[in-house]
């Protein structure tokens, strides 16, 4: 007598599609409507994976971290789960309609290994965050649609390679969040440091993206990491701000920032689009 097949039970698909992105985001567990609306009413690219009727990519959202904390924590799950590309967006950060379109395209092509979108702090007037160098504020040297290269981007939405992050995540000290042991990939910088000459202290300090940014081009991790013909095309400026992609810097009153674009950033009417090497 033939017996059926058994239904049910895990069954495994080895497709790599399933294991191509991780979108991340460290919260205060406080978000704005226009956040929800944004993140979830997005458009998704099509092939990509959706498992039910409602379009809805899965997130990893650690709660009530140190900003730092909740990212290694969320490069540990990347890891763990052997996806190629890591997606942060933070809770403050609202995105256009068409942000996953725009990201799927850096992820087809798969020639940069970091790729962030444009926004501004939360001031008036707004700047720009994207910077070139350390102590001389942020780079004004573009106009909207423009690919910047830059040595520092801010993580509010961020697309990153994890070879990027593997290599990082060898050569970093183990500690312990929370009961879980992840490795100090990024770090907030709180240190008062003696010089040894003059007897005088400096205090270093700042957030966890620029300080990443920075050991990522100290340590040399994209060479590490396989980006060699890369940086040797951008040996300084080895990150990228694509400006056409425009996210909004939301307060929890529900202020978004830039109240207005700054002229100085609008392009004229016959304006194309540059890289800003």
């Amino acid at each position: 007598m033939k017996t059926r097949k058994q239904i049910g039970g895990l069954i495994k698909n080895p497709e790599k599609y399933l294991s191509r992105l991780l979108i991340a985001t460290p919260s205060t567990g406080l978000f704005r409507a226009e956040w929800v609306h944004s993140r979830y009413g997005a458009t998704i690219p099509t092939n990509w994976s959706a498992q039910t009727i409602t379009q809805f990519m899965n997130s990893l959202i650690p709660v009530e971290y140190s900003v730092a904390d909740a990212y290694n924590l969320i490069v540990k799950s990347a890891l763990e789960s052997k996806v190629e590309w890591l997606l942060t967006i933070e809770q403050d950060n609202v995105l256009p309609l068409d942000a996953f379109i725009r990201i799927n395209e850096y992820m087809r092509k798969g020639d940069i290994p970091v790729v962030s979108a444009l926004y501004f702090t939360k001031s008036v007037p707004p700047e720009p965050i994207l910077y070139r160098g350390n102590g001389n504020g942020y780079f004004d040297d573009w106009k909207l649609g423009d690919k910047v290269w830059v040595t520092g981007v801010p993580q509010g939405f961020t697309l990153y390679h994890m070879s990027v992050m593997k290599a990082m995540w060898n050569e970093s000290p183990e500690y312990v969040v929370s009961g879980t042991t992840t490795r100090r990939i990024f770090e907030t910088p709180n240190r008062i440091l003696v010089d040894p000459e003059t007897g005088g202290m400096v205090s270093e300090t700042g957030t966890q993206d620029l300080a990443w940014c920075k050991r990522v081009i100290k340590e040399g991790f994209l060479e590490k990491s396989g980006w060699k013909d890369f940086v040797k095309k951008h040996p300084d400026n080895q990150f990228l701000v694509d400006t056409s992609l425009l996210v909004k810097h939301i307060t929890i009153e529900g202020q978004q920032f830039p109240l207005s674009m700054p002229p100085e950033f609008i392009p004229e009417k016959d304006y194309k689009p540059q890289e800003r090497l």
